[in-house]
């Protein structure tokens, strides 16, 4: 019988997870080995919802956004009974491992399945740019990319009807795709989550603006921004891994500015908008880079290890290293880009 492997991607889409998956099969059946997919992320692991995947089946799929395979945020170690159904899956489908695709939540439940000795390489996946232990992940460049086009778009609106326009961007607890996105797109004023958002200074460096003769303004904001001792929050309802649906932040920030400064404000929420679509070049090779390290770690048996780029290379780090403590933007990085607000 042939060595035989599972994949699965778990969390929140991005562009980039199907380049992954490819460069896996690929790879994989250079040595001959198969690959079986897991449907909907560790759901399917518990109830043995998988597909063969082979040429055929990730033919073409190198452009496309999304994942093949489907995902979903359930967390095997949440209800009781998952975790055992979960092994017997990988008995009963005579796996020699596991490839999982994921974010902070996916990883950390890969983390723990390796104390239960089951055999896990990882693929760090967020489109927030906020895992450690990699300098880069897949999906990043191109929501950078989406978001700064829409802010070029916003800023012939913003000045043909001298408005100040408020984007908001994608951000839980890292500023990344909004500074960058903002940085690249000339936004007057960014916010992200990691410096509490002072409105009296925004306001008045609108205000600034405006008085030399500037007549519109763009305030990129990213969705975990929050106000002094406030957090904005649209839902309270909690995913299977504690997060709360974030959201709102965009419209608090406009209409304080509008009341404030008396310009008249609006906000654009971009949303799914950033996960969707075509992957990047920068986010095709990586993920193709990622796919084919990942299976080398298996065959060379490094279960507890995930794939990651350092510089220009992409070396195994442990999947530990990587959950835990977030990635989140330095204060300097953000005091570079105050240079250009207002």
């Amino acid at each position: 019988m042939r060595q035989r492997i599972g994949i699965l991607t778990g969390g929140g889409d991005c562009p980039g997870l199907n380049p992954v998956i490819r460069a896996v099969v690929k790879r994989a059946a250079v040595d001959g080995w198969e690959v079986l997919g897991f449907r909907n992320g560790w759901k399917g692991v518990v109830e043995g919802d998988f597909t063969p995947l082979d040429d055929n089946s990730v033919s073409g799929i190198l452009p496309k956004g999304g994942t093949i395979l489907g995902t979903s945020r359930t967390n095997p170690f949440k209800k009781s009974g998952d975790l055992d159904k979960l092994k017997n899956t990988l008995r009963n489908l005579q796996l020699h491992s596991l490839i999982a695709v994921g974010g902070e939540d996916t990883l950390g439940a890969a983390n723990k399945l390796v104390k239960e000795g089951v055999k896990v390489v990882g693929v760090p996946k967020t489109i927030d740019n906020d895992l450690n232990a990699t300098d880069y992940t897949f999906g990043y460049d191109t929501a950078v990319n989406i978001a700064m086009e829409c802010i070029d778009r916003l800023h012939t609106t913003a000045e043909s009807h001298n408005r100040v326009m408020v984007v908001e961007i994608m951000g839980r607890h890292a500023g990344w795709i909004a500074l960058e996105s903002g940085l690249a797109g000339g936004a007057d004023v960014i916010l992200i989550p990691e410096s509490p958002v002072d409105i009296e200074k925004v306001c008045k460096l609108i205000k600034k603006r405006h008085a030399r003769g500037k007549t519109f303004s763009i305030v990129a904001v990213a969705e975990g921004a929050v106000l002094k001792d406030q957090e904005v929050i649209a839902d309270q309802k909690l995913d299977q891994f504690g997060h709360v649906r974030l959201g709102g932040v965009g419209q608090v920030i406009g209409d304080l500015i509008e009341k404030k400064t008396g310009f008249e404000t609006r906000v654009t929420v971009l949303g799914h908008i950033q996960r969707g679509g075509s992957p990047t070049a920068f986010d095709r090779i990586l993920g193709t880079r990622f796919g084919v390290k990942a299976f080398e770690l298996v065959k060379e048996g490094k279960f507890g290890y995930m794939v990651s780029l350092q510089g220009r290379n992409i070396v195994a780090v442990r999947i530990e290293e990587a959950v835990g403590q977030l990635k989140t933007v330095p204060a300097q990085y953000y005091e570079m880009a105050e240079i250009f607000f207002g």
